[in-house]
């Protein structure tokens, strides 16, 4: 296999305009409103998302031009492997995002608890579900001597030079 091709379901509206200053999670993006376009050939997909209150955004991270297989991730200081991170320019650059969905109009998702650029394609839309979605752990890896500094962590555009 080669090359994988994606096309693009919608585009991503909110007051970010760009990378810098996002929250890193949408956890700590409390009442950031934003909206989700569906374009209008997948607005039918839609059907029935209004009963769920927290939706999965995947997308195409497309300030990312480059990427290094090591990084320094928000919240620490030494040099990680990428895939050890959720640092967002990495060989496919596909962003994942847990939004509380508001209302849905026509073609529209209206969400909280946004952290994605204005502008960002729309990859795909999945239910969240707490029951499968979440799991126990006693391991997170770095992260647990810097979990404590979430809250305050907003993109600082390292990444995307």
């Amino acid at each position: 296999m080669n090359e994988i091709k994606y096309k693009p379901i919608g585009i991503v509206h909110s007051s970010f305009k760009e990378p810098i200053g996002v929250p890193i999670q949408s956890v700590i993006s409390k009442n950031t409103e934003g909206t989700v376009e569906v374009f209008k050939e997948y607005s039918k997909g839609l059907e029935g998302i209004e009963r769920f209150s927290y939706i999965i955004l995947l997308c195409h991270l497309h300030f990312c031009r480059k990427y290094s297989l090591r990084v320094t991730p928000y919240m620490d200081r030494e040099m990680r492997g990428v895939f050890a991170t959720r640092a967002p320019c990495r060989p496919n650059s596909i962003g994942i995002s847990i939004v509380h969905l508001v209302r849905v109009k026509k073609n529209i998702i209206y969400v909280k608890d946004i952290d994605i650029v204005d502008g960002t394609p729309l990859l795909d839309i999945k239910p969240y579900v707490p029951q499968f979605d979440i799991r126990k752990t006693d391991k997170i890896g770095w992260l647990k001597e810097n979990i404590h500094k979430l809250p305050k962590a907003k993109d600082d555009g390292r990444f995307i030079k």
